[in-house]
């Protein structure tokens, strides 16, 4: 089992940066993926960033590329996402997610993933 808890979250203008961190329970987190998902008021929840075990892929969506980095720190159990020159449209409740796996390959469906935090919000203001 696996417990994960989001903070970070905030009030920002347009422009602006946050950094969202996830900290994980568990002895056995270098042997998970984790994303970030987000979601938006009347809208599915979407695929943000992932980034494997070893930190050594990343992948993100397109909306989000070149703004955002997710970067891990397994020693500290804890995966972050750096957001910069946000946008209005970035505000939604973001979510972490994990799930253990040895494969490079870059999880991007939210079934794909067995564990997830409750979510932190992130409103960023015009």
């Amino acid at each position: 089992q696996v417990q994960l808890v989001e903070s970070g979250g905030g009030l920002v203008q347009a422009g602006g940066s946050l950094r969202l961190s996830c900290a994980a329970s568990g002895r056995t987190f270098s042997s998970y993926a984790m994303g970030w998902f987000r979601q938006a008021p009347g809208k599915e929840r979407e695929f943000v960033a992932t980034i494997s075990w070893n930190g050594g892929t990343t992948y993100y969506a397109d909306s989000v590329k070149g703004r955002f980095t997710i970067s891990r720190a397994n020693a500290k159990h804890t995966v972050y996402l750096q957001m910069n020159s946000l946008k209005p449209e970035d505000t939604a409740v973001y979510y972490c997610a994990a799930v253990q796996t040895s494969s490079g390959v870059s999880k991007v469906q939210r079934y794909e993933y067995d564990y997830w935090g409750q979510g932190t919000q992130v409103t960023v203001s015009s």
